[in-house]
This record gives C-alpha cells, structure tokens and sequence, in this order.
C-alpha cells in the first residue's frame, strides 16, 4: 500500500510538473505543447486530467485535438504512438514544402520561435543548399526571437535581430515573410502576437506572406490566449492595468499561402482539405 501512494505521488509530482512547462512556456511551440499535453494524458488519463491540460494554453488546437482523441480511445497509449508518428510525418512534408520557397540570396523574415520555420530555414541550408539571410524581431515579452536567432546561427545561418518597433525598416529588405501557426480556422490564422503586424507591413511592401503548420492545428474556434501581467511589468498600481495578449489573429485573405503536410496552398484550398482531413 505504502509503494502504491509513493508512486501514485511520484506521477502526481511528474504531471504537474509538466503543466507547469506547459503553462510557463517552458516548452515552446504548438507541436512540443502538443507532445507534452500527450505526455500528460498518459500519466493520467481522465476526462478531469484532459480538462486540466486544455486549459494550460487555449490557443493551441494541436494538443486540445489530440487530448480529445486520446480521450475517447480505449487504448490511448496506442493513440497516442500513432498521432505521434502521423505529425512528425505531416511536419517532415511540411518542412520539405517549405524548403522549396526559399532561394538563393534571399532575405527572409521570421517572427518569433516556430519549429516549423526553423526546420524549413534549416533543410533549406542544408538540403538544398541554399544560400540567405534571417531578419527575425525580439519578440517581446519573452524574447523568443533570441532562441530562433541563437538556434538558426548554430546551423551556420547568418541571422540579423531588431526590436519588435524597428521590424519594418528589415522587413522592407526581405523578399518573403514565413511565419508559424499555433491555430487555423476558416478565417485566421492564431500566431504570437505582432504577427498580424508583421503580415500587413509585408504586405504593404508586397512581400509574400506564408504560414507554416501541420493541418492538425486546423480548429472551428480560437481562444486567444491572455498572458500574466507581470511578464511584461511587475508593477502593482491600481490605476496601472498591463495587457498581454499571447496571440493575435491574421486574416486568412492576408496571407499568400499557406504550408502544411499538403503542399504549399492558398489558404481557400487549404481551408478545404484541412476541413475533409
């Protein structure tokens, strides 16, 4: 009885621990949220567990999508093997797809700290052997544009990073903007926030704009995800309310296209097979 509660604590201890990852933003990235949110289930796998790693991040369909299969298997551990092999599958494709976009001596712009463009900036380096440069925004408050800045570098691309305000003097040099997705729905597209900025200043410097994502994280609705205040200012005033908004939603109809496990797509054509997948 006595080693029954020990390692019934010891998994307690292991679940709660990695939801407070999840929620902290400790990991990072809507397919690392996703793996996480599965790694949990399994631990404990209830419908009160589900509802408790749900609501760590609400902008993240991929993880609710998943915790919401899982939930309803009889064999979640099975399930979960098979969803994971499936999305590191549709992320390889989507990577290869990706690739294609980039050629040589481009300057790209990137926002943020997406796997997937990573992945894409990176086999395009390697792979295809391409040649371009990176300009990527701090990406305030948490300053995830130094992971994609450090992470790129490491794979010998050359990569220049600016304040979030000084992001359209680089963006006016660059010849595509590749952004990821935490959500699609039929109209928008869920990425961190200043991404709908970033989209329609390279838009009004007519540079393409592309979306990059598996079709799992396709969804009917998005919740936007609010951040604690002290992140940005830890400051205690009552006449002084911080906001910090997680994510913010870019128009379908602003995009050029959008990049998946299906190929490179407009987001009408992507929006359709996402809807049948």
């Amino acid at each position: 009885m006595l080693i029954k509660t020990i390692m019934k604590k010891k998994v307690n201890a292991r679940f709660n621990n990695l939801l407070t990852d999840i929620k902290s933003v400790k990991i990072q990235g809507a397919e690392n949220v996703a793996k996480a949110g599965i790694k949990a289930f399994l631990l404990e796998p209830t419908k009160s567990s589900a509802k408790k790693i749900i609501a760590t991040r609400p902008t993240e369909p991929l993880m609710q999508n998943a915790i919401k299969l899982l939930l309803k298997s009889k064999r979640p551990s099975a399930v979960a093997n098979k969803f994971l092999k499936d999305l590191k599958k549709a992320h390889e494709i989507t990577v290869k797809k990706g690739a294609m976009l980039i050629k040589n001596d481009m300057n790209i712009y990137t926002h943020c700290h997406s796997s997937t463009v990573i992945d894409i900036l990176k086999y395009a380096k390697k792979k295809r052997k391409k040649h371009f440069v990176v300009y990527t925004s701090e990406v305030e408050p948490l300053l995830q544009g130094r992971m994609t800045a450090n992470d790129l570098a490491k794979a010998k691309i050359k990569v220049f990073i600016a304040p979030d305000l000084a992001a359209e003097e680089s963006i006016a040099k660059c010849d595509l903007l590749l952004f990821g997705a935490d959500a699609f729905t039929k109209n928008i597209v869920a990425n961190k926030i200043g991404t709908s900025t970033l989209n329609r200043m390279a838009k009004n410097h007519r540079v393409p704009r592309y979306s990059c994502g598996v079709s799992g994280k396709f969804t009917k609705r998005v919740k936007i995800e609010k951040r604690p205040s002290w992140e940005v200012w830890d400051r205690r005033d009552k006449k002084i309310k911080v906001l910090n908004p997680a994510f913010d939603k870019t128009r379908m109809k602003d995009v050029s296209g959008i990049v998946s496990e299906f190929g490179v797509l407009t987001p009408k054509q992507f929006v359709k097979k996402a809807k049948s997948n």
